[in-house]
């Protein structure tokens, strides 16, 4: 028995610098982009997001007739408290030590106000085994963020946080994470695929 997540990074929002949860929209206009992934996707799985909007939207597009799960907070993109919507370079001037940490040793250090890596993964983790838990085998449509989407595959494969910030994850890209209920165990199915 398995549980097939599949991950679907929500429509680009253009923005320049961080965005966690700093809730904005995203660009849907690209209707044959959302139209191929509607398609790729399976047919009988439940569709869940985030509750932030661009997950939220791009959620709606893609759901066609299949179940539509409430939207999970647990599923927000990381918290990046005060640098939340500043560019980079804004947040190198005034955090150089911290912003430099933050990507070169992920884990425990965490933006003023935000959350750390560690704390990110902790809190996906949870909401992944509680729709696990709730829903059983099968196949979840999981609309989410970039990190979201890291901290799965880093849960999956196993690999260190810095290694797992190695992968590129597109807007509109499909990440499968299937967990193996008899061996209590994940496989990565596919990382980053642009149907």
């Amino acid at each position: 028995m398995t549980t097939r997540f599949w991950w679907v990074r929500h429509g680009p929002t253009h923005a320049k610098g961080f965005v966690g949860w700093k809730d904005i929209p995203a660009d849907l206009s690209d209707t044959a982009a959302l139209q191929r992934l509607e398609a790729y996707l399976p047919k009988r799985a439940s569709v869940i997001s985030s509750d932030l909007q661009r997950a939220a939207a791009t959620a709606d597009a893609i759901a066609g007739n299949r179940p539509r799960l409430p939207h999970d907070p647990a599923l927000r993109e990381m918290n990046f408290g005060d640098w939340d919507g500043l560019p980079m370079d804004e947040v190198a001037r005034i955090s150089p030590v911290e912003s430099c940490k933050f990507w070169s040793e992920p884990g425990d250090i965490a933006p003023p106000n935000g959350e750390s890596w560690n704390a990110l993964s902790n809190r996906i983790a949870g909401a992944v085994d509680d729709l696990i838990a709730e829903h059983g085998p099968g196949d979840i449509i999981a609309v989410a963020h970039f990190a979201v989407i890291l901290s799965g595959i880093q849960r999956a494969s196993g690999m260190t946080p810095k290694a797992a910030f190695s992968f590129k994850i597109d807007n509109l890209s499909v990440t499968r994470l299937d967990f193996i209920h008899d061996a209590r165990s994940w496989r990565v199915g596919g990382v980053n695929h642009l149907p």
